[in-house]
Formats: C-alpha cells, structure tokens, sequence
C-alpha cells in the first residue's frame, strides 16, 4: 500500500513544473520576433515615404525658382525699350498680297433632237445667252478668277468668262469693304445681282447644266449688275439680310443707255436659320426695276414670219425664293436632300415697234407674266447625287396695241423637266448626265442629253448656302 512521503511529493512538482514554464518562454520569444519583424517592415515604408516627400518638395522648390526668374524676365523684357522691328524681305512682302488664282475647266457632249440655233422660247423675248448647249462635243463657259484680300479695308475679286467661242468677257470684277460697322458691306463694280437665290452663284456651282427656264426668260440667263451694292446684315440669331442696288442697266430685260443715271435698281431681303439639328432654310424677296431703251428681240408674228421688235418703257421684275437643306445631324458628307424654288413676275409697259427691218410700225405695249421652277437634289451615298427639276412659264397677258393684228401670244405654257446624276470623286472636280424634255415652244419636244465634266484648278473658295 502506498504510503504518503513529503519529500517524494516535493520531487514529483519540481520533475512536472519546468514544462508549461518552458512553453511560456517559447511563447514570448515568438511575440517578440514578431514585433521586431513588424517594426522593421513599417520603418522601411516610413523611410520611403520620407524619400518621397523630399524630393516632391525640392521639385516644388525648382519650380517656384523658375516661375520667379521666368516673372524677372518679363518684367525685365516689358521695362527694356522694345527693338525696331526688321523690314520684311520683298519677296515676302509681295507674297502676302499674291491673288488666289483659280480656272474652272467646263465641258459637255450635247445630243439635242432639235437645233440649238433656232431655239425660241413661245411668247417672251430671247434675250443674253438664254439656250441649250451646243451639239455635239464643246467647251462649257469656262472661268478664270482672282481674288484677294487688298488691305485692310477693301478685297477684291476679278472673273473672266471663256465662252465656247473663244469670247473672253469680264464676268465680274468688284472691289468690297470689309472693315464697315454695324454689319454693312458695299460692293462696287461689276458683280451678279443679289436677286433671287440662283442668280448671284456662278454656273459652276448650279446642280444642273443650265439655268431653269425663268432665268432664260426673264433675265437673259443670269443677270449682272455695273454699279454699286449696299447690303445689312441683322445683328440677330435668325439670319436677316437687306439689300439695295443701283446699276447702268445696260444687259437684259435692259439695255445700254446714255443717260448720267441709274437705269437699274434693286433692292431684296432674305431671312433664315435652323430647324434642329439637321434642317435648314432660307426664303427671300426681290424687285428689279429697269427702263430698257430700243431693247431688240427676235420674235415670230401671227404670219408665222421671223420679225426683229423693239422695245423702249419700264420693266418690273418681282421674284421669291425658298430653299430647304437637310442632313443628319448638320453633317452631309454621306447623305444630304436640298429642296429649291424661285417664281418670277414682271410686267413691263411701254411702246413697241414691231418689225424694225420693214414696217416700222409703233404701238403700245403691255404685260403681266411669270414663271417658277423646282428642282430637289439627294445625295444618297459620298460623292453620288440624284436630281429633278421642273420649269413652266405663263405666257399671261400680254397687249400688243396697234400691233395685235400682227402680233399676239398664244395660251401655250413653256415647260422643261430635266433628270440628273452627278459624281463628284473631289471638291474639285465632278462628271454630270443630264437628260431633258424641253418644250419651250408648242411643236414636238427638244429631247436633250448632255454630258458634263467640270474641273476647278487652284484657289477654291467656299459656296454660298
């Protein structure tokens, strides 16, 4: 039986104690190494932080010193006399004042079922260069044209006409303020009048071959003005533009006088702006006077007879305008529509000598007559578009006087429907197919298929709207 003993008990604690005892120290010694471990990681990361923040401060040092010395220099510059500038050199100085230069190259092939040389159009006088193209292979009017900037208070701009026949015309030749207050701008010289919408664009830059009939019957084709413009532009968000002109009158419905005064003058207003962000317009309002004096016209008498007529009085010309342009977004480099027309009506009041090579006979003559046209232009995909336009002419009323035995106007109603395609590779150059029915008289219809090729070399300048 065991026996309880004091000192075997003693040495029985002091063999069990040294174990947890060494389980504790071996407990501390790892704490301990992890705390070192983490004093030295977080000592590293402040030493880097520290490094940063030094050098952020020297680079923010560099930078004060070199904005100080850069405000010392300039101070420095400002207070110092300012040194003559050096004269430009004269092959510089000429430069800056050569003329842009541009030539318009135009040419067609006509195939036309009636003959370009007795074309007529049934009740109005032929007059300018109203008439189809040419038969046949041909030069279009082709177009030479400078412009610049002359100082800083006038530009100018000079275009010479190069007709199929080898005839050189100036086609415009103005100068025109730039520097005017208030939105006013004058022109002076020889330029095409602001009336209508068509009228003042030159012919490169029409959607079709030729100008709608109205244009052909009513001013010759286009109608240019020798004198001088005056145009206001509205300081406001819708676009509102007045114009006034005064001019010799010397080309058709008028003729050259010799009279100190004006035989034309004009005056339009055209209005406008945005519709969103795809459409825009523009609408305008014109009136052309003119006191034509012996003005010549062919024409064709009740006989059937060819007789030459003159004509001396006032004409009046009265003309509206609207055009409508849409593209996605305002952006037509892929895809655009373009909606346009124009009507005229004109009276004029005056006498008439009918028959100048034979009779001679003097009368009094009035009329009332007018005529429109619309056409729409779709570019359906990059340099392609599409294009129709209809033309028509009211022979109205017209009264011959003394002269109705042998004069008089039929009720025919001229009329044109022409179709288009066109290619445009370039802003530069483009290839247009134009197939027509004329009937500008009251016979078989004139069946017209023109070619076109149009190509613009140097200074190209911007389009109107």
């Amino acid at each position: 039986m065991f026996k309880y003993h004091p000192l075997a008990a003693a040495l029985l604690a002091a063999a069990i104690l040294p174990a947890p005892a060494m389980a504790a120290d071996s407990d501390l010694q790892q704490l301990r190494t992890e705390i070192e471990q983490l004093r030295a990681g977080y000592a590293a990361q402040m030493n880097a932080l520290e490094a940063r923040l030094k050098k952020a401060e020297e680079a923010t040092a560099a930078a004060q010193a070199s904005a100080a010395q850069a405000r010392e220099t300039a101070q420095q510059a400002a207070a110092a006399p300012a040194a003559a500038p050096q004269a430009a050199t004269p092959a510089a100085s000429a430069g800056a004042f050569n003329p842009g230069v541009s030539l318009i190259l135009s040419g067609q092939y006509g195939n036309l079922s009636k003959d370009p040389q007795k074309y007529r159009i049934a009740n109005f006088a032929k007059g300018g260069e109203a008439g189809p193209v040419s038969r046949g292979f041909g030069l279009s009017e082709s177009e030479l044209g400078l412009s610049a900037n002359i100082d800083h208070l006038f530009y100018g701009q000079a275009n010479f006409s190069i007709s199929p026949d080898n005839e050189v015309a100036a086609e415009e030749a103005f100068v025109q303020t730039t520097a005017l207050p208030a939105g006013f701008t004058i022109k002076s010289g020889r330029f095409f009048s602001g009336i209508g919408y068509l009228n003042e664009q030159h012919s490169h830059t029409w959607d079709f071959v030729d100008a709608p009939l109205a244009y052909q019957a009513f001013l010759g084709n286009q109608f240019s003005q020798d004198g001088v413009q005056l145009r206001w532009l509205a300081p406001t968000s819708t676009y509102l533009e007045l114009g006034s002109e005064l001019g010799k009158g010397n080309r058709f419905p008028g003729t050259d006088s010799s009279r100190n005064g004006a035989g034309a003058r004009a005056v339009f207003a055209h209005v406008g702006g945005d519709v969103g962000l795809s459409n825009s317009w523009r609408a305008g309002v014109s009136w052309l006077r003119m006191q034509p004096q012996n003005r010549s016209a062919d024409d064709i008498d009740l006989n059937g007879a060819s007789v030459s007529n003159s004509f001396t009085g006032s004409s009046r010309l009265l003309v509206g305008d609207f055009i409508w342009k849409w593209a996605p977004n305002g952006n037509g480099e892929r895809t655009n529509l373009k909606l346009q027309g124009e009507y005229f009506r004109r009276h004029e009041s005056g006498s008439l000598i009918y028959d100048t090579a034979a009779t001679a006979s003097a009368g009094d003559y009035r009329s009332a007559q007018s005529g429109w046209y619309v056409q729409s232009v779709y570019q359906f995909m990059p340099a392609w578009r599409v294009g129709a336009r209809y033309d028509r002419l009211d022979s109205g009323r017209v009264d011959y006087g003394s002269n109705s035995a042998s004069l008089g106007a039929t009720s025919f109603s001229p009329n044109k429907r022409s179709l288009m395609i066109d290619w445009s590779p370039s802003e530069f150059s483009r290839l247009r197919l134009q197939f027509a029915r004329d009937k500008s008289v009251d016979e078989v219809a004139d069946r017209q298929i023109v070619l076109q090729y149009q190509m613009s070399l140097g200074a190209h300048g911007a389009h109107s709207y």
